[in-house]
């Protein structure tokens, strides 16, 4: 089972971390996958769309893809719950020491 293009697409712009639309096309190129400009800018559009990367103009004929990177918010209430639901939970067996 061959594996979409926008898969391949992403993962080229993830291993760069942030780079440009052309220089994407070359690399793109160079492992032999040729793709339209239509279906480039569909692929790229989707991505954004899905909140995978992000696309800005850098000139009239160059664009910036970035990968998104998304951070965990760490609830610390939520922490202590777990924490102490834990702390319960290794009490309930009595005489187990460690």
């Amino acid at each position: 089972m061959a594996i979409p293009i926008r898969n391949t697409v992403f993962d080229k712009i993830k291993e760069a971390k942030s780079l440009t639309d052309v220089e994407l096309q070359k690399i793109l190129l160079k492992e032999e996958y040729e793709i339209p400009n239509a279906k480039f800018n569909k692929i790229l559009l989707d991505l954004e769309i899905l909140g995978l990367i992000k696309v800005s103009w850098i000139t009239k004929e160059e664009r910036r893809i970035e990968v998104v990177i998304i951070e965990k918010e760490v609830d610390e209430i939520e922490e202590q719950n777990k924490e102490v639901m834990e702390k319960d939970y290794e009490a309930s067996f009595p005489g187990i020491d460690k």
